[in-house]
């Protein structure tokens, strides 16, 4: 039996980096995605590899942190497999600079990709979870969501966002057997950030984790029995 078989997934920032590679890791252990980002062909590519080995998947371009993107994201799902038993908030920008540097257009940008976008897609199929009494729901934070950095004030201040976010639902959603947890990943070997406060050489020598590496530890935590919830996840590479 595959780890998630028969589970329907909702995967924001599935264009690229660790929101496809989760597609991709989810989709080869049964279930059934729905992928969401702003580049349309991207996801076009990323559903036809799934198809590929057999997998099922449906995408939809749009700006995850519109209401009408989660609206219309939440709606598709539901017309195309019925039901939403596992949200993945991935979407966000990373912008790594020193506060005298940062315009108020872009700590906006920053703040809608990476709260904004968690919010309105948790809201819109929180009652469909609580309807069916189960369902997993993760903000992928960062350990930037733990301890703040140089060059990162506005990134952190997100990241805690999400963990915030993450410990009030936890709180709030747990009597309707609803599953919240706050997934707070170091650096990933990908295009995150390059340009804005990362360049490619950067990741290319560090010792970044890989983003499928990765995606292997959430296939883990939406594979948990029924009865056992994690809160909060920390994960790192072994440099």
């Amino acid at each position: 039996m595959k780890r998630l078989e028969g589970q329907v997934a909702i995967i924001t920032g599935a264009s690229a980096g660790l929101g496809r590679a989760t597609a991709v890791a989810f989709a080869r252990e049964g279930a059934k995605v729905v992928v969401t980002a702003r580049r349309a062909e991207r996801l076009d590519a990323l559903v036809r590899e799934i198809e590929s080995f057999g997998g099922e998947a449906v995408g939809f371009a749009g700006d995850a942190a519109l209401e009408e993107t989660a609206d219309r994201v939440f709606k598709l799902a539901k017309e195309k497999f019925g039901r939403v038993d596992i949200l993945i908030n991935n979407a966000g920008i990373g912008n790594y600079k020193l506060i005298t540097d940062m315009s108020v257009a872009e700590f906006d940008e920053v703040m809608a990709a990476n709260v904004r976008s968690g919010f309105v897609f948790t809201r819109a199929v929180v009652a469909e979870m609580i309807a069916q009494k189960s369902g997993q729901i993760v903000f992928v934070s960062s350990v930037a969501g733990l301890a703040g950095a140089a060059k990162e004030s506005v990134y952190a201040a997100t990241k805690f966002a999400q963990v915030g976010m993450a410990q009030s639902l936890d709180a709030e959603l747990r009597p309707h057997g609803i599953k919240v947890c706050a997934f707070c990943p170091g650096g990933m070997k990908t295009e995150f950030a390059i340009g804005h406060g990362r360049t490619h050489e950067l990741v290319a020598q560090s010792r970044y984790m890989e983003a499928a590496e990765v995606a292997e530890a959430l296939v883990h935590l939406c594979a948990l029995p029924a009865n056992v919830r994690v809160p909060q996840v920390v994960v790192r590479h072994m440099g």
